[in-house]
């Protein structure tokens, strides 16, 4: 349920709800916009909520009940699109930012060369894993703090904020002192204790769609990190697991417009895991561009054949180049900037 303020309710009104939800046993979370404050009312209480005792409260303008399992998620909570500040930008605002960077930090060298080639591309944000989730225990695992120290070298050279997975809630501190935004990869959209964890740390997070989960899934998986106040979420479409086997995942393009209309959380989208070939990568950026998405995330490495993992999907840096200039046309024949 959500309570709408009339325009003009004072701070002793809105406080006045939020004593009354909390006295019923729920939690308030408080929603302000430009002309009307929102208080949602969620969580669970022996004390059914009856919307008639807070409609006649004072400068009520409303009572709506969400019928989304997802409350803090939907855009019927919170109309207005958030916004997530990213290198001075906002991720989920007119232009369209790029993350970039390899799949693995594989050496300091490494990282260095390709934070470099995507800053002068014109990536917002450097993308690199130090922790690797794979499929093969015997798969390289990714360097870990060192990989992260290296990453934060990037960050001083060339400025760019670092977007890097955590895979385990007892390293989130660790973590954190290195890294702009937390991405939650696929494998772990639905590991609850993961989610508790980062949405008690209110740093930003980058939320990737499991490969075999619904829309509904992906959302709920949102509303835990909300949950905690944490209100600095993006969603990643990477493409879904079907019987088709011609590309990694099948691209949901149909995904992006879907969250777009039922939450305000940014959508990101992931061609390089989408499609698993290089080949693909620009057609689906170009398309999920075209389709809605606040942002892109694609990997991007000097030499993909050398690469230690994901080097199939990956662009080299001339590539990706010749990407940015093709997205900044799309965005703006749709009415956007890139």
């Amino acid at each position: 349920m959500i309570v709408v303020m009339k325009s003009g309710a004072s701070a002793k009104q809105i406080a006045s709800v939020i004593t009354r939800i909390e006295e019923d046993g729920y939690a308030a979370h408080l929603s302000e916009g430009d002309h009307h404050t929102i208080i949602g009312v969620v969580g669970e209480s022996p004390t059914p909520l009856v919307e008639d005792n807070y409609a006649t409260m004072d400068n009520v303008d409303k009572v709506v009940r969400i019928s989304e399992p997802y409350k803090l998620a939907s855009r019927t909570f919170h109309p207005l699109d958030t916004q997530v500040p990213l290198n001075g930008c906002k991720m989920g605002s007119e232009k369209v930012l790029t993350i970039a960077g390899p799949c693995s930090v594989e050496s300091r060298e490494q990282i260095i060369e390709i934070a470099c080639a995507v800053k002068e591309a014109g990536a917002t944000a450097l993308r690199g894993g130090a922790f690797k989730p794979r499929t093969s225990p015997y798969s390289f695992q990714g360097h870990g703090e060192e990989g992260l120290k290296w990453l934060a070298e990037a960050r001083e050279v060339t400025g760019l904020p670092i977007v890097t997975e955590l895979m385990d809630p007892a390293l989130v501190d660790m973590v954190t002192e290195y890294a702009d935004v937390i991405q939650i990869g696929a494998r772990n959209m639905q590991n609850f204790t993961l989610l508790n964890a980062v949405g008690k740390s209110q740093h930003s997070v980058l939320l990737k769609r499991g490969m075999s989960s619904t829309v509904k899934d992906l959302l709920m998986a949102a509303e835990y990190v909300l949950s905690h106040g944490n209100t600095r979420v993006m969603l990643c479409e990477r493409g879904i697991r079907t019987f088709e086997t011609a590309t990694r995942n099948t691209s949901d393009i149909n995904a992006i417009p879907v969250l777009k209309q039922l939450t305000h959380l940014p959508v990101v989208f992931d061609p390089s895991h989408a499609t698993g070939k290089w080949e693909y990568v620009e057609s689906l950026s170009l398309a999920a561009v075209a389709a809605g998405a606040d942002g892109l995330i694609i990997e991007v490495h000097p030499e993909p054949d050398k690469a230690m993992s994901d080097g199939r999907q990956s662009l080299k840096p001339e590539k990706f180049a010749e990407l940015v200039t093709k997205v900044r046309r799309v965005a703006e024949a749709v009415g956007r900037k890139a």
